[in-house]
């Protein structure tokens, strides 16, 4: 009778990678269908200055909101028109309800014509631009956290030169 030799050491074993395989395509399947697509926030459709002389592209004025800024970038103000808001979050809550009040209703079908035009001073700091344009846009309705929007069209002044210090 013949014997086997004593091997050396432990034998291999091979793994088969198939149901691991399967496994991580069952997992992206799964997250595929579950993935629920919302709309990007902050998408806004914004009109930037074409360059002196060229004229308004609406019949109606637009809405003139003008944001001035401290030296050291801070708000110092928020204008609508010739009424000034404030300086605080408030402001911007006010110029969400004049901007309404202005439009009429929410979705009229005039409301895709009238523009927002942002007056910024240079160094005002970018997030006071972006909660204006948030107030000038819309809002979120209470029960069903969609969006209801006033204003389409954005769009900026052209730059005021930096003020002297």
């Amino acid at each position: 009778m013949k014997l086997k030799k004593a091997s050396s050491g432990p034998e291999k074993i091979p793994i088969d990678m198939t149901p691991m395989i399967d496994c991580v395509f069952q997992l992206i399947i799964f997250f595929m269908l579950t993935l629920k697509i919302r709309a990007n926030e902050g998408d806004f459709n914004i009109n930037m200055p074409l360059g002196a002389g060229v004229g308004q592209s609406a019949e109606l004025p637009p809405i003139k909101v003008r944001l001035e800024a401290n030296p050291d970038g801070t708000l110092r103000s928020v204008g609508l028109g010739r009424q000034s808001l404030g300086n605080d979050a408030r402001a911007f809550g006010l110029l969400n309800q004049e901007v309404l009040g202005l439009v009429g209703r929410p979705g009229a079908a005039f409301s895709k014509d009238i523009e927002v035009e942002i007056d910024a001073d240079y160094e005002l700091h970018y997030q006071h631009v972006v909660s204006a344009m948030t107030a000038c846009t819309g809002r979120l309705d209470p029960k069903t956290k969609e969006p209801i929007r006033f204003v389409e069209k954005i769009k900026f002044a052209p730059p005021r030169p930096k003020k002297p210090e």
